[in-house]
């Protein structure tokens, strides 16, 4: 085979995605591959080195994205990838750390860690699928599922009040939050793209649909016709206030990049106590060698 026609044989995300894996994993009409594409374009404009950028995600139908990106990557314990991405982002501050899961997995068992990282801006971004439901272990009803929602553990309707993440992290203290559905592949890809870049907690959400389980159960036709109707019936409104972003069964959808500010990081706020630290127990020690006392008053 010649080399031209090697070269028209080569995917051009080929480099980011692991093509000897696929066809996916995901059901027919699922958003989460169009959201990994939109990821893997991101990461291609942001110019980051490969070799310098990592993926953990938690369980789910999300947490699979792991397996198929030709990064390091690591699929951790359920609720667990955030913790796990910090580890990982401190024990090597170089590397550009990816946290891509599921509602379920972030917001619910691995909620008090999302919250926390956020608060304390950790430099890590964070992609969350929210298809409103646990899509892997049998259709439950999940912290975001909105009210009247039928799940299998709520088949009268959803009646508990779901989370809003963009309001929860908002106040949280998050220095960049986007929501996009699956079907804005151009914004969501451009969001992804400024997450990556932004120092800080990074927060993307991608409203996609669960074709298989909440379209079904709740007779909304096809996971493409689920998608479609997100994306008809969005609302662009950059900068809104988080707390009036709420989302309702079936109603209009707010969608934009809500919240870009600059706050210093935990690393930051942490290596500047460290040298002033540092900085004090010299000084301290000059004067101690010279002769002088040194007053804690």
């Amino acid at each position: 085979m010649s080399d031209a026609m090697k070269r028209t044989d080569q995917h051009p995300l080929d480099d980011i995605l692991r093509s000897d894996r696929l066809p996916h994993i995901w059901c027919a009409t699922c958003g989460i591959g169009t959201v990994v594409k939109c990821f893997a374009e991101a990461i291609q404009r942001t110019e980051i080195p490969l070799d310098d950028v990592a993926v953990v995600s938690g369980i789910g139908c999300t947490g699979r994205v792991a397996g198929y990106v030709k990064l390091d990557s690591y699929h951790t314990t359920h609720g667990r990838a955030i913790p796990f991405a910090t580890g990982l982002k401190l024990a090597n501050p170089r590397l550009k750390v990816v946290v891509f899961s599921g509602d379920g997995d972030l917001s619910a068992i691995g909620g008090n860690h999302l919250i926390h990282a956020a608060r304390r801006n950790m430099d890590l971004t964070v992609i969350c699928v929210n298809n409103f439901i646990y899509g892997m272990t049998g259709g439950q009803a999940a912290p975001t599922t909105p009210n009247t929602a039928n799940t299998s553990t709520t088949p009268f309707g959803a009646f508990e009040p779901p989370f809003n993440l963009q309001k929860l992290l908002e106040a949280c203290g998050a220095s960049y939050q986007a929501r996009w559905t699956s079907l804005h592949v151009r914004r969501l890809t451009n969001s992804m793209t400024e997450a990556l870049l932004k120092p800080g907690f990074s927060f993307v959400e991608a409203i996609a649909p669960c074709s298989t389980l909440y379209a079904r159960r709740n007779r909304l036709g096809s996971g493409f016709d689920l998608m479609k109707f997100y994306h008809d019936n969005s609302e662009i409104q950059h900068g809104a206030d988080p707390r009036e972003v709420d989302i309702s069964f079936q109603d209009s959808i707010i969608v934009g990049k809500f919240i870009d500010r600059e706050r210093p990081t935990w690393q930051q706020l942490n290596d500047a106590q460290h040298n002033r630290s540092l900085g004090e127990k010299y000084f301290r020690h000059d004067i101690v060698e010279a002769g002088g006392e040194v007053s804690d008053a």
